[in-house]
C-alpha cells in the first residue's frame, strides 16, 4: 500500500470511525489508517456506529451507504441531527450514478469515495476533511474566540493568556465567561 507523503503525527486528534457491514474492507480501511497515524475504531452496523460516535467523538466517519438495520444516509442523518456531527466521507461500490453520490451529499455527507479506491486518495479525503473541519472550529465561535480556546487549551492562566493577546487579565476573564455561555458550558 503506497502512502508515501500523507504520514503525520495524529496525537491529539480522535479516532476516525469506519462503518461498514464487510469486516474485510473495515480492516483494509483500518490498516491504512494506522499506518497513517490515525487512531480508528469499526462498526458493522448503523446502530453501533451511532453508538460509537457517542462515545468516542470520532474526527471522520467513513460510512458505507449499504448496512445491516439504518442505511448509512440514515446514519449520516442522525449523525447531523441537532448538532454539528463528525465530517462524514460515504464510501459505496453499490450505486455509482451521480444521482446516489449526490442523494449521499443531500443528506449531509462531505465527501464520497467509490469501491475499489487507492489508500493515498482514502487519505488525501479523510486528512481535508479533518483540516476543513479544524478550520470551521466549533459551531458559531469567531476566529478571535477560536484562538483564546487555543491558549487556554494550553493550560494557560487569564494572566498569560491576557499578556499574549495585549487585553488587560479582566477584559480575558468576561471574554471567556462569554465563550463559556455562549457554548452553553
Amino acid at each position: 500500500m503506497a502512502t508515501a507523503g500523507i504520514t503525520h503525527d495524529r496525537a491529539g486528534l480522535g479516532p476516525v470511525l469506519i462503518v461498514d457491514d464487510d469486516a474485510l474492507f473495515r480492516a483494509l480501511v483500518t490498516t491504512i489508517l494506522k499506518r497513517a497515524g490515525y487512531r480508528a475504531v469499526e462498526a458493522a452496523t448503523g446502530e453501533e456506529a451511532l453508538d460509537i460516535a457517542e462515545r468516542e467523538r470520532p474526527e471522520v466517519v467513513v460510512l458505507d451507504i449499504r448496512l445491516p438495520g439504518i442505511s448509512g444516509h440514515e446514519v449520516c442523518h442522525k449523525l447531523r441531527a441537532g448538532r454539528t456531527g463528525p465530517p462524514v466521507l460515504f464510501v459505496s461500490g453499490e450505486r455509482m450514478e451521480a444521482y446516489d453520490r449526490v442523494a449521499g451529499l443531500l443528506v449531509g455527507g462531505d465527501d464520497y469515495l467509490v469501491k475499489p479506491f487507492a489508500p493515498d486518495e482514502l487519505l488525501a479525503r479523510v486528512h481535508a476533511l479533518i483540516r476543513r473541519a479544524r478550520e470551521a472550529g466549533p459551531a458559531g465561535l469567531t476566529k478571535e474566540e477560536r484562538s483564546l480556546v487555543m491558549l487556554i487549551r494550553q493550560g494557560l492562566g487569564a494572566g498569560e493568556v491576557a499578556r499574549r493577546v495585549g487585553e488587560p487579565a479582566s477584559t480575558v476573564r468576561n471574554r471567556v465567561d462569554d465563550l463559556l455561555r455562549k457554548l452553553g458550558v
